[in-house]
């Protein structure tokens, strides 16, 4: 049993937790909670540690015994655990490298994301991204870190499951999809069209969503086929940019199950 918050493995945790660049160069991402933890899939599983109180259920106990977990002093887990009440079990899982054919072999939607910066907005995108059924997610290095703790959470497991993709060059990839027949539309208060009255069946699409408090930069702007607005009433300009996404996403679902 680990019993002294000065351990040298609760220290890596820490570090994986709190800093982006030991995420990045070691290609792993740390999950909290039972729920995170058994979606994750086992042959991703760096290291599980547990609580001793996670063990007084006897589910709880088999799942740490099959994962292997090292148990944890209950007042020494709370000192690395991110969330305020803890469940008692987190993992240091791998990252997976996905690649652009990922997003787009199947020709389902494509989420284009541009320097997004609430981790939440990013974690909710995947998390209703595959509820859609969207093919997966890009997005530039000025978006919030997909391996942050709180975007983790905010996947509720997605992460494992929606391809994402994190590129040096956003417009050259957006290209791309241009070049493999995508149709861009862009998410912009300047659109005249609304977003339900676009066919999105009749070619593969995919959909511009720009930074919170900016809105999409004339650059990604400009790569758009065409721009589309979501219809408001009263003083609002605009929605929170999961919802927007969100609405464009299942929209495009929307028109996919009524496609005879």
């Amino acid at each position: 049993m680990i019993t002294s918050a000065s351990n040298g493995q609760l220290k890596h945790i820490r570090q994986i937790a709190t800093r982006a660049k030991t995420r990045r160069e070691e290609g792993v991402f740390l999950v909290e909670g039972l729920r995170m933890v058994r979606e994750a899939p086992e042959d991703r599983l760096e290291s599980v540690l547990c609580s001793e109180h996670f063990l007084e259920e006897e589910d709880h106990a088999q799942l740490a015994r099959r994962l292997h977990a090292e148990v944890v002093k209950d007042s020494v887990f709370r000192s690395i655990a991110e969330t305020i009440s803890p469940q008692g079990i987190l993992a240091i899982v791998k990252q997976v490298k996905y690649t652009a054919e990922d997003l787009v072999h199947d020709g389902r939607p494509v989420m284009i994301l541009e320097s997004l910066q609430d981790p939440g907005n990013l974690g909710t995108i995947l998390r209703t991204g595959e509820g859609a059924g969207i093919g997966g997610v890009l997005m530039n290095r000025g978006t919030a870190d997909l391996y942050n703790p709180k975007t983790v959470r905010a996947t509720m497991g997605s992460i494992y499951r929606v391809p994402h993709v994190i590129c040096e060059n956003l417009p050259a990839e957006a290209a791309r999809l241009k070049d493999r027949r995508y149709r861009l539309y862009a998410a912009h208060l300047d659109g005249k069209v609304s977003y339900t009255d676009v066919d999105y069946q009749s070619a593969p699409c995919a959909f511009l969503i720009g930074n919170e408090g900016n809105g999409l930069t004339d650059e990604a702007a400009s790569l758009a086929d065409v721009r589309i607005r979501i219809p408001m009433e009263g003083q609002v300009e605009s929605l929170n940019a999961s919802i927007a996404a969100s609405l464009l996403m299942y929209e495009a679902l929307r028109q996919r199950r009524m496609k005879p």
